[in-house]
């Protein structure tokens, strides 16, 4: 069931599924408002907690709206990537066999057949960070995981529009974004923890972190780097 929500100058998409909480986001990259809330809860109900929000709402739009974003990639010779953080430069060569990247020390190297479109090539690199994640996230599992005392079930890396992470407390599954990779390496370790937490506590409550302030206590600050870093330019298509 779907409804939209007038708030002064703000709408709200309201979606309501079969779910137990309420759970507000407002997406880039001009800040548009959703709620999915519990099947049975009636809209005035869930217009009375989107007012509560108004302050938070328009905090964060605020803040995506000023936040910086990367120029669009045209994966040419000595284009700027980024990776754990650190400005590497591309080198693309043309080659007869399958497509691959390398790392060594700041070049990326981006090997793609002879007429390789920009598309193929994205397509390539954004591979290759997903794969960056996936090697550093059993380290990182095997340290967070007995830590917090919880297990998750399955650990997935995708490309995410809206979120660095996300998690589903009753599937017991959590999802990063590919462009973490991107990112300095606390800031990954900062989005596991925090998925993994809510693992424990599957809302944004004072013992969720009571829980971050209690197992990785510089939380606030790598939050505050990764959301004061570039994010990437893309076409949101609406």
């Amino acid at each position: 069931m779907a409804a939209t929500l007038t708030l002064g100058d703000i709408t709200v998409d309201v979606r309501q599924r079969d779910i137990k909480h309420l759970h507000l986001t407002v997406h880039p990259p001009e800040g548009r408002v959703r709620i999915a809330a519990p099947l049975r809860m009636k809209l005035d109900t869930i217009r009375v907690y989107a007012v509560s929000k108004l302050a938070w709402i328009k905090q964060q739009q605020h803040k995506l709206r000023e936040q910086a974003r990367e120029a669009p990639r045209e994966y040419i010779d000595r284009e700027s990537h980024y990776v754990w953080g650190r400005r590497c430069l591309l080198k693309v060569v043309e080659v007869d066999a399958a497509p691959s990247v390398e790392l060594r020390h700041t070049r990326l190297t981006l090997r793609v057949r002879s007429g390789a479109s920009r598309e193929q090539k994205q397509a390539v690199v954004a591979q290759w960070y997903r794969d960056q994640i996936k090697a550093a996230l059993p380290e990182l599992l095997s340290t967070w995981e007995p830590r917090l005392g919880v297990r998750s079930e399955h650990a997935f890396v995708q490309k995410m529009r809206t979120k660095w992470g996300s998690c589903n407390p009753a599937a017991r599954n959590i999802r990063l974004n590919t462009d973490l990779a991107k990112k300095p390496v606390e800031c990954l370790e900062y989005v596991l923890v925090h998925e993994l937490v809510h693992l424990l506590e599957p809302v944004h409550n004072a013992r969720f972190v009571a829980l971050m302030d209690r197992h990785l206590p510089d939380w606030a600050h790598r939050r505050q780097v990764l959301n004061a870093l570039p994010v990437r330019h893309e076409d949101w298509g609406y």
